[in-house]
């Protein structure tokens, strides 16, 4: 079932059901993913996955958050729930991935057929149904493995090398004349295959190589986040903050002199410091109390290593206020857009050459209470057919040197470009 292009029809009448499930540990969730409009929010073996489509929203513009959260609302409203393990993401859980920008802004929200989900020793199974009666108790077991791509090509986006780093330098003349902070710019690979790519082959690989991120996939948007914009659970709210990157050599020693000189790099912990900001600055209004570390630490991933910070808070309006609206009032960051807000987006639409869509935005699952789990869309990519759009971004400041920030770019393009690969 699937709403308007604009939100104007009715929500749907749901009937979910929430059983416990004696899933093996040694059975992987993403192995549960069929081909049938697969879902997918995964970290070090826990998470959600799920299938089909029993409704769809299309939301789009600057109300795409509110309208959204909106439906989510009317649909649960509507809906016959009987859930016997009321853990958070059990009962009926809408998936969603969100535009960067409000134009053209197009976003979607999934309430998948079937969810499949595992927190620590615990694992359920909710089924969705339209038909006014309980939908069938189907068969949990691995699902035909997926095929990788055939025959890959990679080229330029919109915009090649050179072109981008006369960007970035455009970017860093405007941040020393005085008319912004900090800007996130970003820039896109096209990759091409010689038959349909089924976007399970790459949710697999970046589950296994970078199992400290969160995997995920809804509607053709794929990556593993290093970046939780906002995790709402039972009243506690966290964010965490990446600003400020340095690429891996692989040589541990080595790494471990980077990771020293990233901690003391005044531009990264400038740039940083904008970002930490911004996300402290949108939670406070709907925070009791809030926690934010004076210093950041280093989050060492396989390719790259971040300046990372954990912001925790308690939520005071957790029965008005959903995860949803907490990612809206969250979005965008300094940590993807810049500093201040309005200017930045403004100079990304300006300068930045391409179309972002769902680049960048905020990507994730919601609950029937609202509680939830919201990534930003970075490490990301979005498949349509035989072509993956690849995306990678970097936070410009005044000292941002472009052969060093189009070195870092590459880099971050590392982890879909691996994903993709044939073996």
């Amino acid at each position: 079932m699937t709403s308007p292009a604009t939100p104007s029809g009715p929500a749907p009448s749901l009937v979910a059901r929430t059983v416990a499930l004696d899933l093996a540990e040694a059975v992987s969730l993403v192995s549960l993913l069929p081909a049938d409009h697969p879902v997918a929010w995964l970290r070090r073996g826990d998470g959600l996955v799920g299938w089909g489509e029993a409704a769809v929203l299309r939301s789009s513009g600057p109300t795409r958050f509110s309208d959204a959260d909106k439906w989510w609302r009317e649909t649960i409203a509507r809906a016959d729930v009987d859930d016997s393990v009321g853990e958070p993401g059990t009962g009926p859980v809408c998936f969603g991935s969100f535009a960067f920008g409000d134009l053209p802004g197009d976003s979607v929200l999934v309430l998948p057929e079937v969810v499949v989900g595992r927190r620590g020793d615990r694992a359920w199974l909710t089924t969705i149904s339209t038909t006014g009666s309980p939908a069938p108790t189907p068969t949990v077991a691995p699902a035909e493995a997926p095929l990788p791509p055939s025959a890959v090509s990679f080229a330029d986006g919109a915009l090649n090398g050179e072109q981008w780093m006369s960007v970035v330098a455009d970017a860093v003349a405007r941040i020393s004349a005085g008319d912004l902070e900090k800007v996130v710019l970003a820039r896109d690979l096209v990759v091409r295959a010689d038959e349909r790519i089924d976007v399970r082959w790459p949710v697999h690989r970046l589950t296994e190589s970078y199992p400290m991120c969160w995997t995920f996939h809804v509607d053709g948007m794929f990556g593993a986040t290093p970046e939780m914009l906002v995790r709402r659970e039972r009243g506690l709210v966290t964010s965490r903050v990446l600003a400020g990157t340095i690429r891996r050599t692989g040589d541990d020693e080595r790494d471990l002199a980077l990771a020293a000189t990233l901690a003391r790099s005044s531009k990264d912990l400038e740039e940083h410091e904008y970002a930490v900001r911004s996300v402290a600055d949108a939670l406070e209004p709907h925070c009791s109390s809030m926690n934010v570390p004076e210093a950041p630490f280093v989050l060492h991933l396989p390719n790259v290593m971040h300046l990372a910070t954990d912001v925790n808070g308690v939520v005071h309006d957790a029965g008005t206020v959903s995860s949803l609206q907490l990612a809206e009032a969250l979005h965008p960051s300094a940590a993807v857009g810049g500093t201040p807000t309005v200017v930045a987006t403004e100079l990304i639409d300006e300068i930045e050459g391409m179309a972002r869509g769902r680049y960048a935005g905020p990507v994730g699952w919601m609950d029937a209470n609202g509680d939830g789990e919201w990534g930003i869309a970075l490490r990301s990519a979005e498949v349509v057919g035989d072509t993956v759009r690849l995306f990678a971004g970097c936070g410009i400041v005044a000292d941002s040197d472009p052969e060093a920030e189009l070195a870092e770019a590459q880099a971050k393009f590392v982890p879909v470009r691996d994903a993709l690969a044939g073996s």
